[in-house]
């Protein structure tokens, strides 16, 4: 099922993998990429690294439990093993400074929950280099006649 899916992205060949090991957030965040992107889920930072030798992703979406669990310096190690690679990292709160360090240490952006299809998609787009359409809201008011 295809929601607000613009066509010209869905016949794009872009590849996010989402990399966490809790399996609920994994397929959550699949499902809201999948319709748009080429997108591939991992329990695991060595699968992903697996994958990535036979298609390198466009982007990485990284729990930040596999940053607690390994060290923050998987975020370099990350960077170093998929070359060019755009990383967020999927936090609580963009505001936890063990989130605010992974940016420090190269990752390109948080991806903080509450997790909506719109804020999921928006940051995908921004990690793939998209431009999306810039949306302004204008009331009309009626004055006197």
């Amino acid at each position: 099922m295809q929601i607000g899916v613009e066509s010209s992205r869905a016949v794009e060949n872009k590849r996010v993998f989402v990399v966490d090991g809790d399996e609920i957030t994994r397929a959550v965040l699949q499902f809201m990429l999948q319709d748009e992107n080429e997108t591939h889920e991992f329990a695991d930072v060595a699968h992903a690294y697996d994958k990535a030798r036979q298609w390198k992703p466009d982007a990485i979406l990284l729990a930040m439990g596999l940053v607690e669990v390994h060290g923050i310096g998987l975020i370099e190690q990350v960077a170093a093993r998929v070359p060019g690679v755009k990383i967020a990292v999927v936090c609580d709160s963009a505001a936890d400074p063990a989130a605010r360090r992974c940016l420090q240490r190269g990752a390109y952006s948080l991806l903080a929950k509450p997790l909506t299809i719109e804020s999921v998609r928006r940051k995908a787009d921004l990690l793939l280099g998209r431009r999306s359409a810039l949306t302004i809201r204008v009331q009309v008011t009626r004055g006197p006649r």
